[in-house]
């Protein structure tokens, strides 16, 4: 890669960080301004101080951004990304913030963050929130592919809704800075749904077929399934159930009364594979570990009217499941499933949907396709 990329890539660098630094309070009225509007021409007037600098250097700065992000676009897998990339990542700001009274009986005019929104059941999530009329998404994922969904959701919409942020969902930093800026342009997000997941799957312990020697799953590899499989949905849902608890607390609202309606929902993203499955012990271990936490957050956060369930889908038609091997499915799966056919995305989406309109909907439900093991 030339220099002359590294150098917008830089430059974008520290015009995030000017930002970051000089302009954070005004970063929802700022993004919805452009060169040539009324309120942009009297910033140019401005004498003095950082309104002044960021004034007069904002077509500048505009074009590089612009240009660094199809160069970043066309340097694709060339260049690995370091660190979060929210402001990089974003879509845009939306057309009109959520308002009036919460009514979760329905999608339309929420606010929601999906985690694993760049394909598989996250993406049909998003694409099939989107036709219910939700008024803002989150979609979030570490791959690249996360911007162009959100592109073809906004395009389903016939409006702009979704904004990507791409980044690890693992960082604590990079999660409250996606809940801050979604809630500066949409307003307060009522629905979390967190599926980013990963596995390693091998045996707990196996013989080495060339050496003899006993070997056992690797704990490192175990940290992470758990790093990414359970903590970082959890936490995803609890800074959900922070944002209520801070909107109702600005209200003078204390403990949620039935009344009021509820306020928000959780569903966690479990699986099948939480009754236990040979070659998933880190994999198992955490779906299994969501319902735990479902259980106890939902007991917790029904104080601010937020509701916690989870779904444990079945073999769906992801690529987390075609990674298996077609001869894997043909053979190990579909026999097993009363359908005799992989589950299809938009099947636990719609799935999803009901689990978070419907308030007599709790605890977990099995979206397994009438999936048994084999005997």
């Amino acid at each position: 890669m030339s220099d002359n990329i590294y150098r917008y890539f830089d430059q974008v660098a520290s015009l995030r960080k000017l930002w970051a630094n000089s302009f954070v309070n005004m970063a929802g009225t700022w993004s919805q301004l452009s060169p040539g509007s009324l309120v942009f021409n009297e910033m140019r007037k401005m004498q003095g101080g950082t309104l002044r600098m960021l004034a007069e250097t904002w077509d500048q700065n505009m074009r590089t951004l612009n240009d660094a992000l199809g160069l970043r676009r066309t340097a694709g897998g060339i260049m690995k990304t370091q660190g979060r990339s929210l402001a990089t990542y974003k879509v845009g700001t939306l057309e009109a913030r959520s308002a009036g009274a919460v009514d979760m009986r329905t999608i339309k005019g929420q606010v929601a963050v999906i985690t694993g929104a760049a394909s598989g059941i996250g993406q049909a999530l998003a694409l099939d929130m989107a036709r219910r009329g939700v008024a803002g998404l989150a979609l979030v994922d570490f791959s690249d592919r996360i911007a162009q969904v959100a592109r073809e959701v906004n395009t389903e919409a016939g409006r702009q809704v979704a904004i990507a942020y791409r980044g690890d969902t693992t960082d604590a930093a990079f999660r409250e800075e996606v809940y801050a800026d979604l809630t500066s342009k949409a307003g307060v997000p009522r629905i979390c749904v967190p599926g980013a997941a990963i596995t390693k799957d091998a045996l707990a312990v196996r013989i080495d077929k060339q050496t003899g020697e006993v070997v056992t799953y690797p704990v490192e590899d175990f940290r992470k399934v758990v790093e990414v499989n359970m903590i970082a949905p959890i936490y995803w849902a609890i800074e959900l159930v922070a944002a209520v608890a801070k909107d109702r607390a600005s209200r003078g609202l204390k403990r949620w009364q039935p009344e009021e309606g509820l306020q928000g929902a959780v569903v966690f993203l479990g699986s099948i594979a939480s009754i236990g499955n040979v070659g998933q012990i880190s994999y198992s271990s955490t779906k299994a570990g969501l319902e735990g936490a479902a259980s106890t957050l939902m007991a917790e956060a029904m104080y601010y009217g937020v509701r916690c369930s989870v779904i444990h889908p079945g073999f769906t038609d992801t690529p987390m499941v075609r990674a298996l091997g077609e001869d894997f499915i043909r053979e190990k799966v579909l026999p097993q499933t009363q359908l005799k056919r992989l589950i299809k995305p938009e099947e636990i989406a719609d799935a999803i949907c009901f689990m978070l309109t419907n308030a007599a909907v709790s605890g977990e439900l099995f979206a397994d396709a009438g999936w048994r093991p084999a005997t």
